[in-house]
């Protein structure tokens, strides 16, 4: 019985030293003293021993239980370590090699966005509010509603893209202006109202300064006592915190929109006697900008507003145009183009969070 101990354990020794990865002396482990493994049967029959037997064969089995066990995991601890100065040796790192910047560094803010941030820095500081709506419209809220009556001409200014017609007829659209979220705003909410409306909006146009889907802002003040004046100071402060300039000069030229009256187009002061470069707040040249005015009687009626009891002022504005004015972008379609050269090139890191304390695109 001694005898068979002995050539076990030789068996074994010479498997532990013949492992050459640590696979390998697992297997060994279990084939010796797991659940079924040799050692492990042995000591099984212990319980069948006689008391005389069990004396002798006890220590015995035990001991090998105990060397097998330290062999293993010695064995273990050198292929471990042998593993790891193999890997040392082919996975080399060039520590003159520079090191990669972190997200944080290369990642870049698209203008559209740090320019809507900017919008909504400005406005917030006045006291307004954001407010969005659906991209996808009824040909209600899009046209009628804004006074556009059906057959009017200035639908047609609009180039809509519409959807199919449904099951009863009406063929939705994609909104052709923010404008429809100034309808849901006065429908849902009773006055004082002052929000901001930035979004998307979709037209069939496509060329250097235009494109079939751009973003547009709105701004909407409806109460009691809101005038030109106030329209006319709102816009001013507006301008000259976007486009950081102490003192700005702004003339407003009558129009038609059929959902303002009075409307107006509004320039700003500007010089552009050097080629490819624009500076708001000099020079004699004048820029048109944006288009605004009163809220006109039909759309207060049409939202269940009283037109003799209250009264409003709204603008909207291209937030693509205010980008490329103020960052000198000569040509919209880049914005869409993907190009991480131009992203990387106009593009904001992503910490530089505009303030109107801590300066707009400082």
């Amino acid at each position: 019985m001694l005898d068979e101990l002995k050539s076990l354990e030789e068996n074994l020794m010479a498997d532990i030293a013949a492992a050459t990865d640590e696979a390998a002396i697992e297997a060994v482990r279990v084939g010796a003293i797991g659940k079924k493994g040799s050692v492990s049967e042995q000591l099984k029959t212990l319980g069948k021993m006689t008391p005389e037997e069990r004396q002798v064969m006890g220590p015995a089995i035990n001991g090998l239980r105990d060397r097998i066990t330290t062999a293993i995991a010695a064995r273990k601890a050198e292929l471990r370590e042998a593993a790891i100065e193999a890997r040392l040796a082919t996975e080399t790192v060039d520590v003159t090699l520079p090191v990669r910047p972190a997200p944080a560094e290369t990642g870049r803010i698209h203008p559209i966005t740090q320019v809507t941030d900017e919008l909504t820095a400005i406005f917030a500081d006045m006291g307004f509010s954001i407010a969005e709506g659906p991209d996808i419209e009824t040909d209600y809220y899009n046209f009628t509603a804004l006074n556009f009556p059906e057959g009017h001409p200035a639908r047609e200014m609009h180039d809509t893209f519409f959807f199919q017609p449904d099951e009863n007829g009406e063929r939705k659209l994609l909104r052709t202006h923010t404008s429809p979220v100034q309808i849901h705003t006065m429908e849902a909410q009773k006055p004082p109202i002052r929000i901001i409306i930035p979004g998307k909006t979709y037209r069939q146009d496509s060329d250097a300064t235009h494109s079939p889907m751009f973003h547009q802002l709105e701004g909407l003040v409806v109460d009691r006592s809101a005038n030109v004046a106030n329209l006319k100071w709102v816009l001013t402060e507006f301008f000259k915190a976007f486009f950081e300039v102490e003192h700005l000069n702004m003339r407003f030229r009558p129009s038609f929109f059929p959902f303002t009256e009075p409307s107006m187009e509004v320039d700003i002061q500007c010089d552009r006697s050097k080629p490819g470069e624009v500076r708001f707040g000099e020079g004699t040249d004048w820029m048109e900008v944006l288009g605004c005015g009163m809220v006109h009687p039909n759309v207060l009626r049409m939202s269940g507003l009283d037109p003799d009891e209250f009264q409003g002022f709204a603008w909207g504005i291209g937030i693509d145009r205010l980008a490329m004015l103020k960052y000198g972008m000569p040509d919209l379609r880049a914005f869409f183009d993907a190009d991480v050269r131009w992203l990387s090139h106009y593009g904001f890191r992503p910490l530089d969070m505009p303030t109107l304390f801590g300066g707009l695109s400082s």
